[in-house]
């Protein structure tokens, strides 16, 4: 028993790296392999400002590029701001270069403030009380030029967190919180 294989260890735990790379989408996995910068451009379309931004360099993040991404995202309506999880931005990313295109990202809801949260309760029964909006790890969205439904399949697909569908209101949504769908 004290003996220990160490040969074996390595080719057991290369073995699970390989499985687990499999099971990812072959085009999310490579951009996340491939050390490269990634850059967004996005439109928010409630405050009519505009943002094209490389947030990752190929080996880190770019705080002054996050910073400008968390202001970018605020509540508007509170003028407020919270720190994203640069986790969206990555799902984000992956969203696009799976669906293939550079158009605008069309941000319709980032971070809003758990009282902008409530009151848009208070109006609508579609506002979750503890949404992750108000956590700085959800956004609305769609993508010019690219139909709603491609949107949706590219980020089921991910398996990178929720994702919600919502084609009467022209938006997807997306979180970093637990894999799930409606």
């Amino acid at each position: 028993m004290e003996f220990i294989d160490h040969h074996r260890r390595r080719w057991l735990a290369l073995g699970g790296a390989a499985l687990g790379a499999a099971m990812l989408p072959g085009q999310a996995f490579a951009t996340l392999s491939t050390p490269r910068p990634r850059i967004l451009t996005l439109a928010n379309l409630n405050t009519g400002e505009y943002l094209k931004t490389e947030f990752f360099d190929g080996r880190r993040y770019n705080k002054d590029e996050l910073f400008r991404l968390n202001h970018f995202f605020r509540d508007y309506r509170a003028n407020k701001i919270k720190t994203i999880d640069p986790a969206l931005f990555d799902q984000l990313y992956r969203l696009q270069v799976m669906l293939g295109t550079n158009k605008p990202v069309q941000l319709i809801s980032g971070y809003r403030s758990v009282d902008t949260n409530n009151e848009m309760r208070s109006h609508s029964r579609g506002v979750a009380k503890q949404s992750y909006h108000t956590k700085g790890q959800e956004m609305d969205f769609h993508i010019e030029g690219v139909q709603l439904a491609n949107i949706r399949k590219a980020a089921l697909k991910l398996k990178a967190g929720g994702v919600g569908y919502y084609p009467k209101s022209n938006f997807v949504h997306i979180d970093t919180g637990p894999t799930r769908s409606w």
